[in-house]
């Protein structure tokens, strides 16, 4: 009898084993890009929106998509009294807005246009963060450019504010507070609106907008947040390297 021989049963339970590993290993999402745009028509506004859409059933994939549409909703919709609950509603009630405004003064109304991109910016085996960059003109001197961070925990399956990306907030806006006021040039001993930011109170805050990407985390202050118009965005990158301590998940290099 030979006793080297390996039972085919063994076998495979070994290599089923170790698919069932890579597989508990391979935990990135899968997605597919949405676009939609708005009528063709001359004296319509241009509305053109792209965004990722996470495939599947899973919690963590209608959270991805529910709040990605819920935002454009927010950014297109022009009467609050409106039901809208889907894209095209949403794009339908932006034209109607233009519309409206253009009847109430019919020379003094130039096209609108909607403008709003959607991309990963970061994703590991507990973080998924999503950039909405976004561009609108419905007249003015000129039009608005923001951009806006979506998180998610992907253990929770669940959308999270940004403060719960941290362990203690508070010692991470200090840190945040020393590294900008070294990118800004900001004397550490002067107010941090010395040089001629606008921060409330005077006192240092984190933005609205605080995202993770593959250089480490994104501080983004949008226009008007802390500077004045034609300073533009202000951003800080801070490399995780330097800030994986405060993190409440060891987000990778």
């Amino acid at each position: 009898m030979n006793h080297n021989r390996i039972s085919a049963a063994p076998l495979f339970a070994i290599c089923l084993l170790l698919i069932c590993m890579a597989c508990g290993r391979d935990k990135t999402l899968q997605f597919k890009t949405l676009t939609l745009a708005g009528d063709s028509c001359g004296d319509c506004p241009q509305v053109n929106i792209t965004l990722p859409q996470a495939r599947g059933k899973t919690r963590i994939a209608e959270a991805i998509n529910t709040a990605l549409r819920e935002e454009v909703i927010s950014m297109l919709t022009f009467e609050d009294s409106l039901e809208v609950t889907t894209l095209d509603q949403a794009v339908t009630s932006f034209r109607k807005g233009y519309e409206h405004i253009r009847k109430l003064y019919p020379d003094e109304t130039p096209g609108w246009k909607a403008e709003l991109f959607a991309e990963i910016s970061y994703e590991d085996e507990h973080w998924v963060s999503i950039k909405l960059s976004a561009y609108t003109f419905t007249g003015g001197a000129h039009g608005y450019g923001s951009v806006r961070y979506l998180n998610f925990d992907k253990q929770k399956g669940s959308e999270v504010e940004s403060w719960e990306l941290f362990r203690n907030q508070k010692e991470f806006q200090k840190f945040a507070e020393t590294r900008f006021r070294q990118q800004e040039q900001i004397p550490a001993n002067q107010p941090i609106n010395s040089t001629g930011f606008m921060f409330e109170d005077d006192r240092f805050t984190l933005p609205e907008n605080i995202g993770l990407t593959a250089e480490g985390i994104k501080l983004y202050y949008n226009q008007y947040e802390v500077a004045s118009y034609a300073d533009g965005p202000i951003e800080l990158t801070l490399p995780f390297g330097e800030v994986r301590r405060f993190l409440n998940y060891p987000a990778k290099s």
